[in-house]
């Protein structure tokens, strides 16, 4: 089966008659509005996350390193003053929305769809080909729902298989949807949109190795960047393989058990994957909601000093120890995997904000004596999105919370309401209270704004 060819026809067309640029300015995507709902949860989302991220230390570091070898500035970098180069700003930026662990997840696949698509997309908005016209509001959140949709359906196709061999899936999948992104945006044609494919599949990369580092979110903004870089070659007549993801040397043969074709294709258009996306309440691995979600009820619905907790013990899914088994974080980064931390935290902060996995939080020796109180039970029958919580106090009393679906999961999401706090609590990390209102209400409006570059000029630091 042409998986390649057939996936490109759809990205360059979306279902559409194409004219030889690819889609003409007056055919957006054909979307239900839930469907186009979502996705501007889904940016609104990323955008929050890449503005608080952006002066984290680790996004300092990142820019810094690489500003001196910098080229010309054609992009902003989000929540800061500096402009920089388009494939440097889509790293950084990539970067940012990842470092804080507050992004979105696709819990089927556990791809974060958001952070790969939102550097390189503004990034283009910024350096648009003159030749084209402007990218408008509704152009861009087409391109970004079309590289969620293809990230997260790669993701399917390819099975549990490629996840449990130690690929970051992000990474892998997600420099594939940003490719995607990047040409639909282009408005490339179907050939030229299938070597961008090809030209981002053989950069994927990625180890869950990296998970607890600097180096996870690496994964993530450089798929981004790569995968802007490969549509930008494409685009100039760079060539590839017209079979990269289905071919037996291509993606899905060497990198999983092998690549379902009619999964990764199957009702293009009228089923969207993206739609299945998840937003965090907390800034941590998303196995550790329930844990915070049922330690904030214990804390809110009794009184108690965080020194007469005894033990804390949490039944939990084989996933959670798997992901988030660190028991003793070092530094902020490993605290946002670490399911005692977050149970520390939850219970003597009452809190699980950005401020909760912080180096401080994580060095400091109240949390350390909490998070030495906490063991774990795996429990097989427990899903992934459920916990059982019992905290010991040394007055004798047993307090316990079931939670059956964590805030955040598709069974119990985020309301509107919950989103827009996140966004302008995140967005006030840097931008003033009014600028931050101003971008969100412009977030909401996207399909209304002419010119997307509105939307960038807000999200700067002036």
């Amino acid at each position: 089966m042409d998986s390649t060819a057939t996936l490109a026809r759809f990205i360059a067309s979306g279902g559409s008659p194409a004219d030889p640029l690819g889609v003409p300015p007056s055919v957006p995507l054909t979307v239900p509005p839930a469907v186009r709902h979502e996705t501007k949860r889904g940016f609104l989302n990323a955008l929050g996350c890449a503005i608080g991220g952006a002066n984290d230390a680790a996004t300092e570091l990142l820019w810094t390193t690489l500003q001196p070898f910098a080229g010309a500035p054609g992009a902003s970098l989000l929540g800061r003053s500096e402009r920089t180069d388009v494939l440097t700003a889509a790293l950084v930026n990539g970067y940012a929305t990842n470092i804080l662990d507050f992004d979105d997840t696709h819990l089927a696949t556990v791809i974060h769809p958001g952070p790969p698509m939102l550097g390189p997309l503004l990034a283009l908005v910024e350096s648009h080909p003159s030749s084209l016209p402007p990218v408008s509001g509704a152009d861009l959140l087409d391109a970004f729902l079309i590289g969620m949709e293809v990230a997260c359906r790669l993701g399917v196709a390819i099975g549990p298989g490629h996840y449990a061999r130690g690929w970051h899936i992000t990474g892998t999948c997600g420099v594939v949807g940003a490719a995607a992104a990047s040409a639909r945006l282009l408005r490339l044609d179907a050939e030229r949109t299938a070597a961008a494919i090809g030209i981002a599949a053989t950069q994927a990369s990625g180890l869950s190795e990296m998970l607890g580092g600097m180096g996870k979110t690496f994964n993530i903004a450089r798929a981004g960047s790569n995968g802007l870089q490969s549509a930008l070659l494409a685009a100039r007549g760079f060539t590839s393989s017209a079979r990269a993801l289905e071919a037996p040397r291509g993606f899905g043969a060497v990198l999983a058990d092998g690549l379902d074709g009619p999964r990764l294709v199957d009702r293009l258009g009228s089923h969207w994957e993206a739609a299945a996306n998840t937003y965090k309440p907390f800034p941590c691995g998303i196995v550790l909601h329930p844990l915070i979600d049922a330690c904030l009820q214990i804390g809110q619905a009794h009184a108690f000093e965080a020194d007469a907790i005894d033990a804390v013990e949490v039944r939990v899914h084989p996933l959670v120890l798997v992901l988030t088994g660190r028991t003793d974080p070092k530094d902020g980064l490993e605290s946002k995997l670490s399911y005692t931390h977050a149970c520390a935290v939850a219970l003597v902060d009452r809190a699980g904000a950005v401020a909760q996995f912080t180096d401080a939080r994580a060095l400091d020796p109240l949390i350390a004596r909490t998070r030495a109180r906490v063991s774990s039970i795996v429990d097989q029958t427990l899903a992934t999105d459920q916990t059982l919580v019992t905290v010991r106090l040394t007055d004798g009393r047993v307090l316990s919370q079931r939670i059956e679906h964590a805030i955040g999961s598709r069974d119990n999401p985020m309301s509107d309401r919950a989103v827009q706090a996140k966004f302008l609590a995140l967005a006030t990390l840097t931008l003033s209270a009014a600028r931050a209102q101003a971008l969100l209400d412009a977030c909401w409006g996207i399909d209304d704004l002419p010119q997307a570059s509105a939307l960038i000029a807000l999200a700067r630091v002036q």
